[in-house]
């Protein structure tokens, strides 16, 4: 009796995800990519691409997630709200020229404007033993830190796929991971995106200009009273493709999927 009704649930399972259109979205923003989600509680995973959601590549900012964890958690900077003091220049050919970032700045404010040059400070307090350390215990990535500049997660042989991205979201979720409560609740404040009524969207976005592409993220996870979706948009293009649409695709496209999958409206 009860494999008939495991074999019910998982047939009605199906036929819902059958519903779903993955590919629309990219289509619609003329983008090649992937989407990979986990639906918490029907233990399900959903994905477009399987192959491009165990491929590996830069995380870029979506690093910051794991980054900030770690910098709480070796005390490089004690919370959301200390602030770090402007560097005075940066390189505005490898990061674009962002005039509004170029001033003292929390890692709240960091972590919302994806200011990368307050995560390149606290990188370089860190270090990259102790980066390999949680890395590890983490399963985050490929462990490969070969890049000699600070900011490996934006240059370099340095990658994770989307499947990794969010069995190491699904982990920060449970806190199974090697970091105190605090630092958990600090990194869930900062990473609310979006809060209504009926949901909450903590995510974060990154964008990478290696390689010859753009490789573009939005990863994160919608809590419902009733269900966590976790998931990770990656899209690729080469550099020489214009798109400006690129960007905002990020996340009009996984907005699509969720609002398919009735985990937002």
């Amino acid at each position: 009796m009860r494999y008939w009704f495991f074999c019910l649930l998982l047939l009605s399972s199906l036929t819902s995800f059958g519903q779903v259109d993955l590919k629309k979205p990219f289509q619609d923003c003329r983008l090649n990519g992937s989407i990979t989600v986990y639906d918490s509680r029907h233990r399900q995973w959903i994905v477009s691409d399987e192959a491009d959601s165990q491929n590996e590549t830069l995380p870029a900012s979506t690093f910051k997630i794991i980054n900030t964890l770690i910098a709480l958690e070796t005390g490089v900077i004690r919370d959301e709200n200390e602030v770090v003091k402007w560097v005075g220049k940066v390189d505005t050919v490898l990061y674009g020229y962002r005039p509004e970032i170029y001033h003292d700045m929390t890692m709240k404010e960091a972590f919302e404007q994806s200011a990368g040059w307050v995560y390149i400070e606290l990188a370089k307090r860190i270090g990259k033993d102790r980066y390999r350390q949680y890395l590890q215990r983490c399963h985050y990535g490929n462990g490969t830190l070969s890049h000699p500049d600070d900011d490996f997660w934006n240059f370099g042989a340095f990658g994770i796929s989307p499947r990794n991205q969010v069995t190491f979201l699904k982990d920060v979720y449970d806190e199974k991971l090697p970091f105190s409560k605090r630092s958990y609740a600090i990194l869930k404040r900062i990473m609310v995106a979006e809060k209504t009524d009926t949901y909450t969207i903590r995510a974060k976005t990154g964008w990478t200009r290696y390689g010859g592409n753009d490789t573009g993220w939005w990863v994160g996870y919608v809590e419902r009273d009733d269900n966590v979706y976790f998931f990770a948009t990656r899209l690729i293009k080469p550099r020489s493709t214009p798109n400006p649409d690129f960007g905002a695709c990020r996340k009009t496209i996984t907005k699509a999927v969720l609002r398919q999958l009735k985990a937002i409206e």
